[in-house]
Formats: C-alpha cells, sequence, structure tokens
C-alpha cells in the first residue's frame, strides 16, 4: 500500500483536530461552532479539548494530546462502547456488583467486595481499540475512523483472575478458554447472542487477567467498565470486557455474535465467520505525536508513544526522511513493564521544506512494525508505520 496518497488526507486530519471533528471523514460535527466538543453527558466529566466526538459511544483522543509522560489521564481516554452504558447506579455500591464464576470445581457467585479479599496486583497496559488506525486505509471500512486516539496506557489494580480460580477449586478439566459477559441491558424480544459483548480468549491469557477495580488510582469509570472490568494486559480493547458479570472457564468460544463473526480478520468483501484470526493479541505499534504539522527552523524534538503489544518494547526508530534513513530515539521515562507504552524522543535538525515524519518499533523477538499493512475488510489492526507517518512543514 503506498503512502503517498496518504498525505493529504493525513494533513487534513491534523488540521482538523483542532475544531474537534472528524466530519469529513464520517465523523460528527460537535460544537465547532463554538470552537469545544460537546461531551456525551455520561463522560461530562473528561476534557472536550482533548477528544474528538465521533458518537456519543466512540470519542478519540486528539494526536496532538498525547502527553510524555507514559500514563494517559482518566479524563483524555478514548471511548469505544458496543452497548450504551448501564445505569449509574451500579457504581453506588461498588462492592454490592456480583459476578457468577463458572468452569471451576466450585461455581458460585462472588461480590466485588469479596473479591477484594483475595488479593490485589497492579499492572500498567495499553488498552487499544481494534479499529485503532481504520482511517488510514483506502477501502472505507466500515466502523469508526479512528486515527492514532483509540488508544491509551494506563496502571489498573484489582484480583488476579487466578487467585479467583485458586479459590474456586481451580479450573476444571477441558476448559481451553476464557469467556466474559458485560452486564450492559440488551434489548428485549431479541436473541441476545445477536448483542451481548461476551468474549472468549485462549486459556493461556490467565497467567495476566486481572479483574480491575481500580484505573490510575481511582475506582473505574462507569464510563470505562466500573465496578469492575476484566483487563488482558496485551489482548485487543473488545476483550476487556466492561462490567463484568459472568466470568466463564468454557471448553468452546462464546456464540454471541461479537465472537462468532465479530473482530474476526479476512479478507475485504468477506463475511466473518468462526474459522478467521481472532482479534485477540496486540502486535508491536508507534507513532508520532509531536510536531505534527508546522515547526519553525532550528533543532525539532520528535515525540511518540512506542509499546510492543503482546511482548515487551525493544527499541524505537525514527526517520524525517519517509524512510530512507532511520537513527534511534531515545525511550522516555521508568520501564513500566511488558504490556506499557514508552514515550520516545528523538532530537532531528530538519531544514526549511517538508518532512514525512516516520517511527518503527520493534518489540522484544524482533518484530518490527511494517512499512505497509494489507487492507482487511473492518480495518483492524494497522500498524504500518508508512500510513502512521506525519508530514512537518519546516518554515
Amino acid at each position: 500500500m503506498s503512502g503517498t496518497p496518504f498525505v493529504a488526507r493525513r494533513h487534513f486530519i491534523l488540521g482538523a483536530a483542532g475544531a474537534g471533528t472528524l466530519a469529513g471523514l464520517g465523523g460528527r460535527a460537535t460544537g465547532a461552532a463554538e470552537g469545544a466538543t460537546r461531551l456525551p453527558d455520561y463522560v461530562s466529566w473528561k476534557d472536550p479539548e482533548t477528544l474528538i466526538v465521533h458518537s456519543p459511544r466512540t470519542l478519540e483522543m486528539k494526536r496532538d494530546a498525547f502527553g510524555s509522560s507514559g500514563v494517559t489521564p482518566a479524563d483524555q481516554l478514548y471511548i469505544r462502547n458496543n452497548l450504551p452504558a448501564p445505569d449509574a447506579r451500579i457504581v453506588q455500591d461498588r462492592d454490592a456488583w456480583e459476578v457468577s464464576f463458572e468452569g471451576v470445581r466450585n461455581p458460585r457467585s462472588m461480590t466485588l467486595g469479596e473479591l477484594r479479599q483475595l488479593g490485589v496486583e497492579s499492572v500498567a497496559a495499553v488498552l487499544q481499540c481494534s479499529g485503532n488506525g481504520r482511517a488510514f486505509f483506502d477501502h472505507q471500512a466500515s466502523g469508526t475512523q479512528w486515527t492514532v486516539g483509540a488508544a491509551g496506557n494506563l496502571f489498573w489494580s484489582g484480583v488476579p483472575l487466578r487467585r479467583v480460580a485458586e479459590a474456586l477449586g481451580g479450573v476444571a478439566d477441558g476448559r481451553r478458554f476464557i469467556t466474559a459477559r458485560g452486564g450492559e441491558a440488551l434489548p428485549d424480544g431479541i436473541d441476545p447472542n445477536t448483542v451481548m459483548v461476551e468474549r472468549s480468549v485462549p486459556l493461556a491469557a490467565l497467567d495476566r487477567a486481572l479483574l480491575a477495580w481500580e484505573m490510575n488510582g481511582s475506582p473505574v469509570p462507569l464510563a470505562h467498565g466500573g465496578p469492575l472490568r476484566l483487563v488482558l494486559p496485551g489482548y485487543y480493547g473488545i476483550n476487556n470486557v466492561k462490567y463484568v458479570k459472568r466470568l466463564a472457564f468454557t471448553e468452546q468460544e462464546s456464540e454471541a455474535a461479537i465472537q462468532r463473526t465479530g473482530y474476526r480478520v479476512r479478507p475485504v468483501g468477506q463475511r466473518g465467520a468462526p474459522d478467521q484470526p481472532s482479534m485477540w493479541e496486540m502486535a508491536v505499534k508507534s507513532w508520532v505525536t509531536h510536531p505534527l504539522r508546522e515547526t519553525e527552523n532550528g533543532p525539532v524534538q520528535i515525540l511518540g508513544v512506542a509499546f510492543g503489544g503482546d511482548k515487551a518494547l525493544r527499541r524505537v526508530e525514527v526517520s524525517t526522511d519517509g524512510g530512507t534513513n532511520w537513527r534511534e530515539a531515545r525511550l522516555l521515562g521508568p520501564d513500566l513493564g511488558r504490556f506499557a507504552w514508552r514515550p520516545f524522543a528523538l532530537q532531528a535538525e530538519l531544514p526549511a521544506g517538508s518532512h514525512l515524519v516516520a517511527s518503527r518499533a520493534t518489540d522484544a523477538e524482533g518484530n518490527t512494525q511494517p512499512e505497509t499493512f494489507p487492507p482487511n475488510e473492518r480495518g483492524y489492526a494497522h500498524n504500518g508505520w508508512r500510513d502512521h507517518a506525519v508530514e512537518v512543514t519546516v518554515g
């Protein structure tokens, strides 16, 4: 996939972000006349200056809002909800929230209050929507036209799922998947499998799975899955089920449509099917966050974020000439662990003119971001460095 056609499109995106819209790419022109984005009521506590409202259930963090501290503030984190959030009353007494545990030797329901007594661990991990980068494909994939802002790096705290399984006698024999169902209200009169959020991941994820009640040091907000959310570091966001209400160790994957046919990677024009790859583990990825369009003559500080996906990050390289030459960037701040991202920086001298500034990351096993990424029907998993590059003009 050639990067040339995307330069003008990318330039438009960056310019439009200042107005808080992506109207030309399928977004909603919200609040442009006032110069600020109007947020839906359930996320009115977020910072409107840092977000793009695509729809009431899809909000994207602006590319220039990514900081260099490594942790994404809750009030800037993107929103992607497949169903409307439950009634806010569920977070009035968080400890009363109940989860049904199945596929263990002693199945039962437990309250959040009981789960707190089983232990607590914390992990820093990237949360990223499967469609992050969809806007860079040229086949007009359906769904929100995310650029880079459907991702964040967060601290999660809660009880490890393995501790819960141990407390309930261990995982039953023959179970191959962890299957989690959200507690959203479902419409009456239709088959629940067609709309409910229930996802299955391989049982191997048990060693990292967390039932999280805290995000960045505060109770998980309702908009992000509170009072209790399944967190699977290294896995795409759809698997990190919000408002988790049922947690089962199962022999087969869920029969819900969101598992059987949704979030499946397939060629453009094909329908989703259970035999296609599922959106599970994330791949290595990075993108530049500064500068984005124009800068003055002199030294330029190039900033961005990078992560290894399911694996640890090894290094990040930056090119200021569209990929002809690369220099290794400096990773900023402390290493927050295998599943977290690292901000990076590189000081460069850019002469007057236009420059295509790109970054490419490499994980601990030597996997490097590809230059291009083949299109797929739903526009998932794009990590090609050329389409994520930015055109910077030096005056």
